[in-house]
């Protein structure tokens, strides 16, 4: 009699699964994704002419060119989803083995935009030349976030390969994520009918404490960011002249920041962006550290005599991951010190960002920042506020029984050491978007963005041992999920 109910799902080997894995890092994904490093696809915030220029649609045909010589194209759907002015989106739909079709969606998360070049790169190396050394792949977009979607299909692959199940898996790859995923809710409610139900989320555009083991990422903090404006005359004027009679709108911007955070501290004093640090992440912390004890100074490293805002680890991890802050990251009516003359300038504006908790409420918090801005300002100075915007945190949900069970496989048979978790202080839009419309979908944060990978900075790079090591771990979830 025939058979009538799907087999069993078989669980590979570990062994067999990181060679499977590997011999696909060295043979094909570190050839393709050097060359993807050279294309230059910065994200639309850092190119206003994107769509003129082509480079996002030249990092989407990179990949798809090198998707349709793999042998999981068979198996997949591999189109550009574009909604009429908007960044694009590649999708990559994997069929369920037979075994898997009634487990649901695996939505598996990365993005093809990058941020800006910058100077300072050390000799020999540059944001648009890969090169190899030591172990390592530089140049921008390698470790964020290029490699995610080569690391997905590899491990779809691997699976495949040694007999195992995985479920339906949806590849997703934007092109805005560096610019804050503007354009990401409008694409999840487009693909809501087509996605179904999103049982397993794995994003790999998250960091590692270290290269010793696997690290999820627990929590993510929110972000709100506003340009400020104060002008206090039409025209410059001679500060002979007017200096003591017209304001500074330096100082009067000064006294606006001083509002949103204690200078000598800089704890953010605005309610509406502060939460109470829930007691299990503090407890995850502690473990983290207890494994790394410099997990937060090792990625931030402060030149000779410069001291960190606290010296308490535990403290300065959950300044970090829970708590707010505020950086000044853009200023204009400031002429060099070169060109600067005798002059009580018109008006000085600060680009301003705020990391916000991963519970916080981003559009409370923007308001808040915004009335603290605009009311009563001194000296009655004009204040113009522009280019606001802002984004949810994240906090994850506790781990169904499986999804521990194979990451605490994953930590003893491909890492040798338990995982460990850590909150992260930059942002993924992405997840807060993912959790409101799959409140029940299990996650699986995680990535290569360790010590040393220098994401938007000088000399980014990707740990390519590490990168492969996580994709057998991605392996493993994928064919425990289709165990169920």
């Amino acid at each position: 009699m025939p058979e009538t109910t799907p087999r069993p799902a078989s669980t590979p080997s570990t062994e067999a699964l990181s060679e499977a894995v590997e011999r696909r890092w060295t043979e094909d994904v570190v050839p393709s994704l050097s060359e993807l490093v050279a294309i230059p696809a910065l994200s639309p915030v850092f190119d206003e002419d994107w769509e003129a220029n082509g480079q996002l649609d030249a990092a989407i045909d990179h990949v798809r060119a090198w998707l349709a010589q793999r042998p999981i194209a068979a198996e997949a759907t591999v189109r550009t989803v574009r909604l009429p002015g908007r960044t694009p989106v590649l999708l990559i739909d994997v069929a369920p083995t037979e075994a898997a079709v009634d487990r649901g969606t695996v939505l598996l998360y990365g993005h093809l935009d990058k941020q800006p070049p910058v100077g300072g790169w050390s000799e020999g190396l540059g944001p648009w030349t890969p090169v190899l050394r030591d172990g390592r792949l530089y140049g921008r977009g390698a470790a964020d976030d290029g490699y995610a979607g080569y690391a997905a299909v590899a491990a779809l692959e691997a699976v495949r390969e040694l007999g195992a199940d995985h479920g339906r898996a949806v590849v997703l790859l934007e092109t805005g994520e560096e610019s804050g995923s503007p354009d990401l809710p409008a694409y999840l409610e487009h693909l809501r009918p087509e996605l179904g139900e999103v049982e397993l989320v794995v994003c790999l555009d998250s960091g590692a404490g270290d290269y010793e083991r696997l690290w999820l990422t627990t929590s993510l903090r929110g972000m709100a960011q506003v340009t400020v404006t104060v002008r206090v005359l039409d025209a410059g004027q001679h500060s002979g002249l007017a200096s003591g009679v017209a304001p500074s709108s330096f100082r009067v911007l000064r006294q606006l920041l001083d509002r949103l955070e204690d200078s000598a501290t800089g704890e953010v004093l605005l309610p509406e962006l502060v939460v109470e640090v829930p007691a299990d992440r503090v407890a995850e912390t502690r473990a983290a550290l207890d494994a790394v004890p410099t997990l937060v100074l090792d990625n931030v490293p402060l030149p000779e005599g410069v001291r960190p805002v606290v010296d308490d680890p535990l403290e300065q991890a959950l300044n970090n991951t829970w708590r707010p802050t505020l950086s000044v990251i853009g200023g204009d009516g400031l002429p060099t010190p070169a060109e600067a003359g005798n002059v009580l300038r018109p008006q000085t504006t600060l680009a301003l960002s705020f990391r916000l908790p991963p519970t916080a409420d981003p559009e409370a918090a923007l308001a808040a920042v915004s009335a603290a801005l605009t009311s009563d300002v001194p000296y009655g100075a004009s204040v113009e506020l522009s280019r606001t915007e802002c984004g949810p945190g994240w906090n994850a949900p506790d781990l169904a029984p499986w999804l521990r069970s194979a990451l605490d496989r994953a930590g003893a048979e491909v890492f040798g050491a338990p995982w460990l978790t850590l909150g992260l202080g930059g942002s993924i839009p992405f997840m807060g978007l993912l959790q409101d419309a799959y409140p029940s979908a299990q996650f699986v944060v995680t990535g290569a963005l360790g010590p040393g990978s220098n994401a938007h900075v000088p000399d980014e790079s990707l740990h390519l041992a590490y990168a492969a090591r996580v994709t057998t771990a991605v392996a493993m979830v994928l064919a425990a999920h289709a165990r169920g």
